[in-house]
């Protein structure tokens, strides 16, 4: 997204921020970061790319994290495991204490809001503000 105008939105689901991004970040294109709600990607968490980037994000932002999630609950993983009865971390390192069905919904409910808001032109007031059908959702915007 930094290097392509094309890209018109953009999600970054608990991963790290690599340096190569532009001073001005992704200009003042839309961009969510959804992850752990834990010491590494809250506000001065160990992952300080978070903060970096999201000092660099000039056009409409938001920062949410999930408590319960793990680094693999927002890829099809936990939700794959839970189905064929497999305990959390037994296909890899995801050890959560949210189910990975419930982190389908959330995935899809905050992902599916972002761009239905900013590729399709719809509302979604759910990225206003937390929503108590989300308790788990934590908004970190300053």
């Amino acid at each position: 997204m930094a290097s392509d105008d094309r890209v018109r939105a953009g999600v970054n689901m608990d991963g790290s921020f690599h340096s190569s991004m532009q001073s001005d970040g992704v200009g003042d294109r839309p961009f969510l970061m959804l992850g752990t709600d834990d010491e590494v990607h809250r506000p001065g968490g160990q992952d300080a790319s978070w903060d970096e980037a999201w000092s660099r994000l000039v056009g409409w932002k938001r920062w949410l994290t999930v408590a319960g999630a793990g680094h693999a609950s927002f890829t099809d993983i936990p939700a794959l495991a839970e189905r064929l009865g497999m305990p959390s971390g037994a296909a890899l390192p995801i050890s959560a204490a949210l189910p990975g069905s419930r982190s389908v919904d959330l995935t899809r409910a905050y992902v599916g809001a972002f761009f239905d808001q900013h590729l399709r032109g719809v509302p979604q007031p759910l990225l206003d503000s937390p929503s108590p059908a989300y308790p788990e959702v934590r908004f970190n915007n300053p």
